[in-house]
């Protein structure tokens, strides 16, 4: 085993690795209307995502890889589910359409800030609470209908928009971050480039 595959292959890492496959058999139980099943994959899931950030600073195990891949798998996630809540309640649909594209967003600022070789920063209180609200509404809903037969649209749309409305605000406070980082790197390239070069 290489230093490197060692160094990354934490706890850590390892659930946020399990975190993406459960989104298999997530999308499969909720297109099949599976709504127990379903809900177990999404508390195994957010159980998973607390756990990893939690095991990585207790056990000082927070890497580069996990920085990266923590985010995605939190985003792969919303999307699968968000696809599939679309399909299960089409009327909800302007709600889905705000949190794919600001999942989007975050993707593209993301590569944007690599391309610029810039660390991306790890996730933000801000990004954990729009994410926790995002399970309670759709585990609510889900359990709603699969142990109670019970839906009620305007109780969906609440639940959606109070969804919706922290994920924007997160997608401000991220933006406003993107911004800053952008600015460093700028300012720390232009320093480096009006530096007198030190000679022996």
């Amino acid at each position: 085993m290489g230093p490197s595959l060692k160094k990354n292959l934490t706890i850590p890492n390892v659930l946020t690795v399990l975190r993406m496959i459960i989104i298999i058999p997530l999308t499969k139980f909720l297109l099949k209307q599976d709504f127990i099943m379903a809900g177990i994959m999404i508390l195994l899931s957010a159980l998973s995502d607390m756990l990893d950030g939690l095991l990585a600073r207790k056990l000082h195990q927070i890497t580069n890889l996990g920085k990266i891949l923590d985010p995605i798998a939190d985003k792969l996630t919303l999307m699968a589910v968000v696809i599939c809540v679309n399909v299960l309640y089409p009327h909800i649909a302007p709600f889905i359409v705000i949190l794919f594209f600001k999942e989007l967003l975050m993707l593209g600022g993301g590569a944007v800030l690599l391309k610029l070789k810039v660390r991306p920063p790890a996730a933000r209180w801000y990004g954990k609470l729009s994410t926790v609200i995002f399970y309670t509404s759709v585990v609510t809903l889900i359990l709603l209908k699969a142990v109670w037969k019970y839906t009620n649209a305007v109780l969906t749309i609440v639940l959606l928009a109070v969804t919706t409305a922290f994920m924007l605000f997160s997608l401000v406070m991220y933006t406003v971050l993107f911004v800053r980082l952008v600015q460093e790197r700028n300012r720390k390239t232009k320093e480096e480039s009006i530096s007198p070069k030190v000679t022996e």
